[in-house]
C-alpha cells in the first residue's frame, strides 16, 4: 500500500470515528418509549404495543387528559391490542386480529375503553381541531364502561398489564398517575373445548 492510500485510509477512519461520535451525542432516549406486553390466556395469546409516557409533575387527567375527550391510551403512535383467537367482551364476540385501543376518561362515573375496528390513530378523526367523538363511535368494535380506581401509589409511567385470572378470562390493566383502570376478556375456553369435541 502506497503512503498516499494509507493516508487516505488514516483520515477515512478519523472521519468515520468523528461521525460516530457525533451520532452518538445527537441521539437522546425518546421521552415515551416503547413497551409491549403479551399474555397467554387459555387457548388466547392476548398483546399489547403502546408508547409509555412519564407523569413529569403533571397532572394528567383532566388536564393534559381532559375529560369527556377520548384519549389514545398511550403515547405517540396508536396504542395497539391483538388477540389471536376469537374473545368475548363487554357481551359482543371479538374477531381475532389487530385493534386500536382508546379510552375516554371521566371526573365522574365510569370511564369508556373503546376498540377500533379500523385500526386507526384517534388523531384520524381530528375534526376542526377536536376529536370528532361522533364519527369515532361509528368505528368502534366494542365499547366498555368500567369504574377508575384510585391508586395507593403514584405510576410515573404509564404501564399495562394483562392477568390470566382464571386461565379463561384474562384481566388488561392500564395504571398511570393515581388512576388504574381494567377490563376483562372471555377467552371463550369452555365454547372452544366444546368446539373441539365437536370436531371428533
Amino acid at each position: 500500500m502506497t503512503k498516499f492510500n494509507m493516508f487516505i485510509a488514516a483520515f477515512a477512519m478519523i472521519i468515520l470515528a468523528f461521525t460516530n461520535e457525533v451520532s452518538a451525542q445527537m441521539m437522546t432516549p425518546v421521552a415515551s418509549p416503547a413497551a409491549s406486553i403479551s399474555q397467554n390466556v387459555g387457548f388466547t395469546k392476548i398483546s399489547i404495543d403502546y408508547s409509555s409516557p412519564a407523569v413529569k409533575g403533571r397532572k394528567i387527567f383532566g388536564e393534559i387528559e381532559k375529560y369527556e375527550v377520548t384519549w389514545r391510551a398511550g403515547a405517540n403512535a396508536a396504542t395497539t391490542i391483538e388477540f389471536s383467537t376469537m374473545v368475548n367482551i363487554g357481551g359482543k364476540n371479538i374477531r381475532p386480529g389487530k385493534y386500536t385501543l382508546f379510552m375516554t376518561p371521566r371526573a365522574n362515573g365510569e370511564w369508556t375503553v373503546r376498540l377500533n375496528s379500523k385500526g386507526n390513530s384517534v388523531f384520524a378523526y381530528m375534526k376542526d381541531g377536536k376529536i370528532d367523538e361522533e364519527a369515532l363511535a361509528k368505528d368502534d368494535v366494542v365499547t366498555v364502561n368500567v369504574k377508575a380506581e384510585p391508586t395507593t401509589s403514584t405510576y410515573e409511567r404509564l404501564q399495562y398489564a394483562i392477568s390470566a385470572e382464571d386461565n379463561k378470562v384474562a384481566k388488561i390493566t392500564m395504571k398511570w398517575e393515581n388512576v388504574k383502570v381494567s377490563f376483562m376478556v372471555d377467552t371463550q375456553v369452555d365454547q372452544k373445548m366444546e368446539g373441539f369435541k365437536n370436531a371428533f
